[in-house]
């Protein structure tokens, strides 16, 4: 285990046992596969436990800090006022929020609301007014170098079922060296060749992974023909609303935005402004359930769609299930299980109960909490080491975004 992680334990509070009391709120970093995983354990004083996870990757030792400090007044809370743990971990400093408390909120709400659906014998879905939905659909990403590598990787995935698929283009590979004309000229390429050889009914969409201007974005969505896509995802930072509406008044392509996004604050002005059409919130960022469902309610008032950033392992997958069963307005959750991915994230050996796909569909479990169960010897075995994003640098070496 690595030597940040750390538990914090009530010691001699007295508490009554059946009040559901928080006594142990466990970080544990945990290698699974080519990523690191923060993965957080809240554990009441009647033994019942629960798994939560954060998203802030590459960060976790900034999001194991905040955790702790946060256990300095959650131990020996009720466990059960999940609402009102979140307001106390966002409001109980003087300054507002930040994607590291969001984070460590997120993975504590995530913990809480398992433990809930444990001590209640429900699926968090139930939780959550319910499933709306009998299966999660999918979409699926190719990762191939070359264009004829993506196309294999696409007929593989139609035939197996999926409906919508995400290319993340060669040219915007892992490289030093960030070029984004020749890049925009080349996904561009890419993309009408594969719009051309699997037609109108292939749902297809690109993730640029914000790493482009707002006339570089410009000129991209120009290259492309009339409905060669169904989605651009993240073409340039969200952290200004006003450049994502210059851009929405350049273009016609729907846009998938709202991995980046830390609260129901930073998503208000895309959704009431119409900025993106698809909302892409990661529940291990913005605020776990807690915030995710105040995010979608707010959607559904203004007829958008989830389509939930999920990059991590089994925990924040079985969270993003149970969230996408419950509301009514969903189109496709991220998936990084599809056969044409190898990445290691959803480890059997780690993870040994976990939401099962049918297909491209997620199956929804209807086991107590998440649906997922964790082998804690077999996680504490592995080594754990900083895992850093590159680094990129335009040719002329000035550092741009990853």
């Amino acid at each position: 285990m690595d030597t940040t992680s750390q538990q914090v334990v009530a010691a001699g509070t007295g508490l009554d046992r059946s009040q559901a009391r928080i006594a142990a709120i466990e970080p544990m970093l945990v290698r699974v596969g080519i990523r690191n995983q923060l993965l957080v354990k809240v554990t009441t004083e009647d033994g019942l436990f629960g798994w939560g996870e954060s998203g802030l990757s590459s960060r976790e030792a900034s999001v194991i800090a905040m955790l702790n400090d946060f256990a300095r007044f959650l131990i020996g809370q009720d466990s059960r006022r999940i609402g009102r743990i979140w307001q106390e971990c966002y409001r109980g400093q003087y300054f507002e929020g930040g994607r590291v408390i969001t984070a460590a909120i997120s993975a504590l709400d995530i913990a809480l609301h398992d433990l809930l659906g444990k001590r209640l014998d429900v699926p968090v879905y139930q939780l959550l007014g319910g499933k709306q939905r009998d299966t999660v659909g999918s979409f699926a990403t190719t990762m191939g170098t070359s264009i004829d590598r993506q196309i294999e990787d696409i007929r593989i995935l139609r035939k197996e079922g999926w409906q919508c698929v995400r290319t993340y283009p060669g040219s915007f590979g892992e490289g030093e060296v960030y070029d984004p004309q020749a890049a925009v000229s080349q996904t561009a390429t890419e993309l009408i060749a594969i719009r051309e050889e699997f037609g109108p009914d292939l749902c297809l969409g690109v993730d640029l992974h914000h790493r482009l201007s707002v006339v570089e974005a410009a000129n991209f969505c120009a290259r492309l023909p009339v409905g060669t896509l169904d989605f651009l995802e993240e073409p340039i930072r969200s952290e200004s609303p006003e450049a994502y509406r210059m851009l929405r008044s350049m273009t016609s392509v729907p846009f998938a935005v709202g991995e980046e996004f830390a609260s129901k604050w930073q998503a208000a002005p895309f959704i009431e402004q119409g900025l993106t059409q698809y909302m892409r919130l990661d529940i291990c960022n913005i605020g776990g359930f807690t915030e995710a469902m105040k995010v979608a309610g707010w959607c559904e008032r203004h007829y958008m769609d989830l389509m939930p950033h999920n990059p991590l392992g089994p925990v924040c997958t079985a969270a993003s299930v149970n969230m996408s069963a419950a509301v009514p307005n969903f189109s496709w959750l991220e998936t990084r299980q599809s056969s044409v991915e190898s990445n290691g994230f959803h480890d059997e050996k780690l993870f040994p109960v976990q939401v099962r796909m049918d297909g491209p569909n997620y199956v929804l479990p209807d086991c107590p909490g998440l649906g997922v169960e964790i082998d804690e010897d077999a996680i504490a075995s592995q080594a754990v080491t900083h895992v850093e994003c590159p680094h990129l640098r335009r040719t002329d070496g000035s550092v741009t975004n990853w």
